[in-house]
């Protein structure tokens, strides 16, 4: 059976942890710029909490890896 791993929301102190201690303002500069995934709001349209998706953080992790690992393939897109 194909079990997929369900994501987990991630608060800010454990984004910044995971994310090689990137700071506060430097995440949402590049969420501003389209270059780090959006939170999610937790509690609706005038709430000021979010969180991230554990797998959309991975996701960025594993690109920023692979960029990397093959600078010339990211020079392609």
């Amino acid at each position: 059976m194909n079990e997929q791993k369900q994501p987990t929301l991630l608060r800010l102190p454990e984004v910044i942890r995971r994310v090689g201690n990137l700071s506060k303002s430097t995440i949402y500069q590049r969420i501003s710029e389209g270059t780090f995934p959006v939170p999610i709001s937790l509690g609706g349209k005038n709430a000021r909490a979010v969180a991230w998706l554990s797998n959309e953080i991975d996701d960025f992790i594993n690109n920023l890896i692979e960029a990397s690992r093959n600078p010339e393939k990211e020079a392609t897109k």
